[in-house]
């Protein structure tokens, strides 16, 4: 079974430490990045942790995860309220995909509060910041252990 995870992150993420704080916390993309790879280790998971602020390469992505055979998880960021091309995308993974929002976006104003991209996902995980990932990886390796389970 493939045990590798891509986490993906849209646009802006990049500066998660010093953009808008005090509704994305003070931790910086670099510093999930490796709590996500140390955690996805522990869990003999192999993680993929990319960021990108064009729609394409996020296109690509996803279909490269798809020709993998890889789980998913996403933090679409903007992408997630007007993105139909990831939507779309989205739409062909079949393994554990989980989209993940640092702030919760139901509390936000209506212009972020509905993502078109959950209902092609497994689960949603918003609200909890930056351990919000350590939670999706968490979930991710649940998932593929079922799956191993049912099999």
């Amino acid at each position: 079974m493939n045990r590798t995870v891509f986490i993906l992150n849209g646009p802006n993420l990049n500066l998660l430490g010093r953009r808008e704080p005090h509704i994305y916390g003070h931790t910086t993309l670099e510093q999930i990045r490796q709590r996500s790879e140390r955690l996805a280790g522990e869990l003999d998971l192999v993680c993929d942790f990319r960021q990108t602020n064009h729609e394409g390469v996020m296109v690509d992505w996803i279909q490269e995860a798809f020709e993998e055979g890889a789980a998913v998880i996403i933090n679409p960021a903007g992408l997630s309220f007007h993105s139909i091309p990831v939507l779309d995308a989205l739409k062909v993974i079949h393994t554990p995909l989980i989209e993940l929002h640092l702030s919760n976006i139901h509390a936000r104003d209506a212009l972020h509060r509905h993502s078109i991209m959950s209902g092609a996902v497994n689960a949603v995980i918003c609200g909890m910041g930056a351990e919000g990932y350590s939670l999706a990886i968490r979930a991710i390796d649940d998932l593929l252990r079922r799956q191993v389970d049912h099999n």
